[in-house]
């Protein structure tokens, strides 16, 4: 967290459910190991909506860590400027740890801009949050997921 910053400075971060629910299902199937990708969206003064999330092979295909299809990702990025998209951070899952930064994540965010995002399947029903990391430290932003019908 920055010097001076705290969580009302935070941006609002909004996702369709159905992004998400094609999150769950896509990590679902990639069980027990952990799944990655990337999200994209729009960015409009202090909130950022997700338009769409890529979907990147682990190459480690491990169960305690991931590393990004680096050809993936390079092609998710071109995607991202075809389509007007402003990047917004990453996505993964912990098959069997909560929704929140490990060692090894903390270790390895290095876009301080960036949102991390962690889907946890350690409870019966997937749990999903999204991370400010930054200097060894993180904490919580406000990530919303909305429906046609509720939108907040």
């Amino acid at each position: 967290m920055q010097p001076g910053m705290n969580s009302k400075d935070m941006s609002i971060i909004r996702m369709n459910c159905e992004l998400y629910d094609q999150i769950v299902q896509y990590a679902k199937e990639h069980l027990p190991e952990e799944s990655c990708g990337l999200i994209a969206g729009a960015i409009e003064g202090d909130s950022k909506t997700i338009k769409k999330v890529y979907f990147l092979e682990n190459v480690d295909h491990a169960e305690d860590h991931f590393t990004l299809d680096p050809k993936e990702q390079l092609m998710a990025v071109k995607d991202m400027r075809a389509n007007g998209y402003k990047p917004i951070g990453n996505w993964h899952s912990h098959p069997s740890s909560p929704s929140r930064p490990s060692v090894e994540d903390i270790k390895l965010a290095y876009d301080k801009d960036a949102s991390y995002m962690i889907l946890s399947f350690l409870t019966a029903a997937p749990v999903f949050h999204s991370f400010h990391i930054e200097n060894g430290a993180y904490e919580k932003e406000d990530l919303r997921v909305f429906n046609e019908e509720y939108y907040f």
